[in-house]
């Protein structure tokens, strides 16, 4: 569909940059982004490490060179596992999820140093993961975080799964948000309140609400 069109054309044949898939547990947020690194399994020539708990999904290694870690199993925290995978030349990282100020700041330092990031955050919308990455830091520091956010998000896909209308189902609902020059002033402004209303106007650019995406759905009949 058309979210996932501008995540190929927007995300995945991106170099570097941070990406992150949102809302709290049980929306399959873990398999879309295995679907993505499944993409770029096929489509690229990279080495990816990946950062879980627990691993979920064993890939085979098609075009990419894939090495999976498990918390607790193989490291002790994202924070130590993300620090040694610097020494093994990644291209591409996936990080179960963002909890801390050591995995958002370990996730921002890879994506500004030429990594492609991916990982998760319990949160419901573009606008709210901005301000939950912001607040995770000391506020006499997120001043300069808000820059390095506004240069280093790539993007927010916010899901959840509704109840097909035959009862039979279930279907993603997304929100698609793109880093665009306007995101990028209102989050180095602290305006994250204005990014719903950006998200509205810039269909052009590949982003999507969950508002409008839910009467597509309906328009469909699906739900």
């Amino acid at each position: 569909d058309d979210v996932a069109d501008s995540i190929k054309t927007n995300i995945l044949n991106q170099k570097n940059g941070l990406f992150l898939v949102t809302w709290p547990t049980g929306s399959w947020k873990t398999t879309s982004l295995i679907s993505m690194i499944e993409y770029l399994n096929t489509n690229r020539k990279e080495h990816i490490i990946t950062i879980e708990d627990p691993i979920e999904f064993i890939f085979e290694q098609k075009n990419c060179l894939i090495s999976q870690r498990e918390l607790w199993s193989d490291t002790l925290s994202y924070w130590n596992a993300m620090r040694s995978a610097m020494r093994e030349d990644p291209d591409i990282i996936f990080v179960w999820e963002i909890r801390d100020p050591e995995t958002a700041e370990a996730a921002l330092n890879l994506a500004e140093t030429g990594h492609l990031v991916f990982s998760t955050l319990h949160t419901k919308t573009a606008a709210s993961t901005v301000y939950r990455l912001i607040s995770l830091f000391p506020s006499e520091i997120q001043d300069s975080i808000k820059d390095r956010i506004a240069q280093s998000l790539l993007g927010v896909q916010s899901q959840y799964l509704l109840q097909t209308k035959d009862w039979k189902s279930r279907v993603g609902l997304y929100e698609f948000m793109v880093n665009s020059t306007a995101v990028r002033n209102d989050i180095r402004k602290n305006a994250w309140r204005q990014i719903d209303a950006i998200i509205e106007t810039s269909r052009q650019l590949g982003m999507i609400s969950h508002l409008e995406y839910a009467k597509r759905l309906i328009a469909d009949w699906r739900i």
